[in-house]
C-alpha cells in the first residue's frame, strides 16, 4: 500500500494486525535525524600469520534516532487549552502492546525524496530505501511548558526505531548470489517447491532437485515453517549426471 505523505511533512504509519493506519504526521519536521548501522565481523585466528582473517558473520540492527517537537499553546493557554498529548499520544501508542499481535506494531517512517539510503550503488540491487522500517524501541517525552490549569501544551519526543523485517524480505532485497553453496530456506506461507527452484536457481522446473535432497515424496504437503535445504549447483551437476562418491 503506497501512502500520500502531507506535502513537505515527515510522518509515520504503523503496520497494525487491523491493517495500517492512516498517516501520522510529525507537528514539526525534525532539524536532526541519526542513522547507525554496524556489520559483525569475527576474527579467524591462523598459527603464523601476522594478523586474523576476517569473517563476516553478519549484518546488525540498523537504528534510527529522531527528536521530535509538538506545541499546542498558539490555541490558548488557559482552561479550554489543548493539551499536547492528543498529539503526542499518538507516538506514544507505538510502543504499546497491541492486544492482537502481541507485540508493538511495526512503523515505517517516510519524510520526502532522497531519503538516506535511497542512493545505494548499483552492486547493492534491490537494498535501497525510500523510508525506514522498524519497531519502536524507546521513547523519551520531556514536557515543557503547561498551562495554568496543568495541562501539558509544549513537549520534546526523543524517539529510537530498530530496524525490522522479516525473513522473507531480507532475501528478497539482498538477492544473494552464491550458486555453488547450499542454501538453507524456511518454508512461508505460499512456498511451493517450484517458486523455491525460481528464486534460487531461476529455474522453476529444478523443483525436483530440492524435493530429492530433502526426501520430499508428496510436494503438495508442506508445512509452513519447514527447512529445507537447497542443494548447490555442484551437487545439481552430479545428480544431473548421475555422479557421485
Amino acid at each position: 500500500m503506497t501512502q500520500t505523505a502531507p506535502p513537505g511533512r515527515a510522518y509515520m504509519v504503523a503496520h497494525w494486525q487491523a491493517g495500517d493506519s492512516d498517516p501520522l504526521p510529525v507537528q514539526f519536521n525534525p532539524t536532526e535525524m541519526t542513522l547507525e548501522k554496524r556489520a559483525l565481523f569475527a576474527d579467524i585466528g591462523i598459527p603464523g600469520l601476522t594478523a586474523p582473517l576476517r569473517q563476516f558473520v553478519r549484518g546488525e540492527t540498523e537504528v534510527l534516532s529522531l527528536e521530535l517537537y509538538f506545541d499546542t499553546s498558539d490555541q490558548g493557554m488557559g482552561a479550554k487549552a489543548t493539551s499536547v498529548v492528543e498529539e503526542t499520544d499518538k507516538l506514544y501508542s507505538l510502543i504499546r502492546i497491541e492486544p492482537e499481535g502481541h507485540a508493538p506494531p511495526p512503523v515505517t517512517f517516510y519524510w520526502g525524496p532522497g531519503f538516506p539510503g535511497s542512493k545505494t550503488v548499483g552492486e547493492l540491487a534491490g537494498q535501497a530505501r525510500d523510508s525506514f522500517k522498524g519497531v519502536v524501541t524507546e521513547i523519551r517525552q520531556n514536557f515543557t511548558l503547561f498551562s495554568t490549569g496543568g495541562t501539558p501544551l509544549r513537549a520534546r519526543i526523543t524517539l529510537t526505531i530498530e530496524e525490522y523485517a522479516p525473513l522473507d524480505e531480507q532475501l528478497d532485497a539482498l538477492i544473494l548470489s552464491s550458486p555453488d553453496r547450499t542454501h538453507g530456506h524456511v518454508l512461508a506461507a505460499g512456498d511451493q517447491l517450484w517458486s523455491v527452484a525460481q528464486r534460487y536457481y531461476g529455474a522453476p522446473d529444478d523443483w525436483r532437485l530440492v524435493a530429492s535432497d530433502n526426501s520430499i515424496d508428496d510436494p503438495r504437503r508442506l508445512s509452513v515453517g519447514q527447512p529445507i535445504a537447497v542443494p548447490s549447483i555442484p551437487t545439481r551437476a552430479m545428480t544431473e549426471t548421475g555422479g557421485g562418491a
